[in-house]
């Protein structure tokens, strides 16, 4: 049985909820599938999210990293393709923090790819009737900075990568863009499925 280390993340920007985190709170409930998962709510802060997550990669030694968190103003699912070593952020994390223009990883490389099946993951998202597209860049905040952690602290082969959900419909601000609470869920789980198989030889970085 392969482990997967499943997270979201908590309300962040004056927000009351966070769908990343509700949506992993959800399949963690209803998932009856062949691995086992380990589920866990990041905060929102740079240091303490890296902090955390490698602490339950060091004790659960995960087969597969899937993290998730909001792109608030998107109306699709976006694959990250790409962890980059660089905190700026926009606006402060949940501790008060707001670095610029620092790096994720002193000494580091500039880039870590992730190495979820991507272009089948965004495949089979779009084939569940579930709008997705590859995203490039998984931005600067701390989305981008577990990314880069993940694919740092992983042992092995153990894959890892990054998902972006937008709002959920019930908890999206008015006139944001929004997918129904069950279809973000429904999309985790979909990316759960998917984690261990080969990756499609499907030319270009664009979305179907």
């Amino acid at each position: 049985m392969s482990t997967i280390l499943l997270t979201g993340f908590e309300p962040f920007d004056g927000a009351d909820r966070n769908p990343s985190g509700e949506a992993v709170t959800e399949v963690a409930r209803t998932y009856r599938g062949p691995h086992q998962l380990v589920t866990a709510t990041l905060p929102v802060a740079f240091a303490r999210a890296a902090e955390r997550l490698r602490a339950l990669i060091d004790e659960h030694t995960p087969d597969a990293v899937v993290a998730t968190g909001l792109a608030a103003g998107s109306d699709r699912i976006a694959v990250e393709r790409v962890g980059v070593n660089l905190m700026d952020a926009r606006i402060p994390d949940n501790d008060g923090r707001q670095p610029a223009d620092e790096a994720s990883e002193p000494g580091g490389p500039a880039a870590r790819f992730a190495t979820l099946p991507v272009k089948r993951i965004a495949r089979a998202l779009d084939d569940h009737g579930l709008p997705a597209r590859l995203s490039l860049s998984a931005g600067s905040y701390v989305c981008n900075h577990v990314l880069y952690t993940a694919l740092s602290a992983v042992r092995g082969d153990a894959r890892a990568g990054f998902v972006h959900l937008p709002w959920s419909s019930s908890c999206a601000p008015e006139g944001a863009a929004h997918l129904p609470d069950e279809d973000l869920a429904r999309a985790v789980g979909v990316v759960i499925d998917h984690v261990f198989e080969p990756e499609e030889s499907h030319p270009g970085g664009s979305v179907w």
